[in-house]
């Protein structure tokens, strides 16, 4: 599994092999980060958890990657503008988890179309049929070995075997397919059965630590001693409960 270390500022990313940078934090960037290998996430939560809808289109959003793709040959995938499905979010959206699928996949065909660099398509959903649901809705948009998110798992880092459950039917379903995690915590990141389901993964956790524990929380020193962790840590099985 392929770790991309999560940063609050781009300019420390060429201290790190991967890294998971939010697009928020590269709209006046004009020089490369750095790193041989960073992915551009959407900035969705935020801007959905803030303002309940998305301010910027899909070709604004386009415009922005295609002009760090321009400059920064590190990018390697870019993560679609998708709608997470956990309550806080539907209560801001006001919509329907059904609803959240769709526009998803909507915005992630406009910006296919749009697009130099890979697009990552997002799965989407709450429970495990959910995601198998938005799945089949995706249909033969997801070639053979797509590399596709499995979104809506930050919030399960307590409960790892639900994001056992939910990865193991996605791979089930479509074995093929290189899924990456989003957000994902130590919690669920010692699972086996995690990292085998995972291609890749990102997390901002050491952030959240250092934070607790009264030290600088944006010190990519911090980042750098979480991703070497991960690396090493050995994994464990966990027990679906009864």
């Amino acid at each position: 599994m392929i770790f991309y270390t999560g940063l609050h500022k781009p300019w420390q990313a060429k201290h790190f092999a991967h890294a998971f940078i939010s697009a928020n934090r590269m709209r006046t960037r004009r020089v490369p980060l750095g790193c041989p290998d960073w992915i551009m996430d959407s900035g969705a939560f935020t801007e959905l958890q803030t303002h309940g809808r998305y301010r910027q289109g899909v070709e604004a959003y386009a415009e922005l990657v295609n002009r760090i793709a321009a400059f920064d040959p590190g990018l390697t995938a870019v993560v679609a503008q998708d709608f997470m499905c956990e309550s806080l979010i539907l209560d801001r959206t006001g919509l329907t988890i059904g609803e959240h699928q769709r526009l998803t996949i909507d915005r992630y065909d406009q910006l296919l179309a749009l697009s130099r660099v890979q697009i990552i398509p997002v799965l989407q959903g709450f429970r495990v049929e959910h995601y198998l649901q938005h799945l089949e809705i995706y249909g033969d948009r997801l070639a053979p070995g797509a590399y596709v998110g499995v979104g809506t798992l930050c919030k399960r880092n307590g409960a790892p075997y639900q994001v056992e459950a939910i990865l193991t039917a996605i791979k089930i379903r479509r074995p093929d397919l290189r899924l990456h995690g989003f957000g994902l915590k130590t919690t669920s990141l010692r699972s086996d059965l995690v990292q085998r389901c995972l291609h890749s993964a990102d997390s901002m956790a050491w952030s959240y630590a250092a934070r607790r524990e009264g030290r600088n929380r944006n010190d990519w020193r911090e980042a750098l001693a979480f991703s070497n962790m991960i690396e090493m840590m050995p994994v464990q099985q966990w027990m679906f409960p009864e």
